[in-house]
């Protein structure tokens, strides 16, 4: 149901190493995630350039039932941004795991990832 790939949080995003910008990772939201907010009509990210702190909330994503906070999986520096979801936001509900994906980051401490969630431990404790 989760890709093996990935790393997850208990905030229900999601960490891809490596990302497609050398050095960084790719971080979006989980299925789970996607389907419990709704449908999503807006994406808020944050900036290339800004720095970003593992557990700050960076972004925000706004469904026809709330507004929920996007979490920075990592401390880094924000590298690239899915730009797409400023015309198409729906795109993470269709592909949350592919061309849904929210942003990059070049990760500050090479060892960020390792206190992230595998499949299995995530969907143990955030599926139904």
């Amino acid at each position: 149901m989760f890709p093996d790939d990935l790393k997850y949080t208990a905030e229900h995003e999601w960490v891809r190493t490596p990302g497609e910008t050398a050095g960084s990772v790719r971080i979006g939201i989980t299925d789970f995630a996607q389907d419990a907010l709704g449908d999503i009509v807006y994406v808020q990210l944050p900036e290339l350039g800004d720095s970003v702190e593992a557990g700050a909330a960076v972004g925000e994503l706004e469904s026809t039932k709330s507004v929920s906070d996007v979490y920075s999986p990592v401390s880094g520096e924000v590298v690239a941004r899915n730009e797409a979801l400023d015309a198409t936001p729906e795109l993470v509900n269709s592909d949350p795991y592919g061309a849904g994906w929210l942003f990059e980051v070049a990760v500050a401490d090479g060892g960020a990832t390792s206190e992230l969630m595998d499949a299995a431990t995530y969907e143990s404790t955030h599926a139904s």
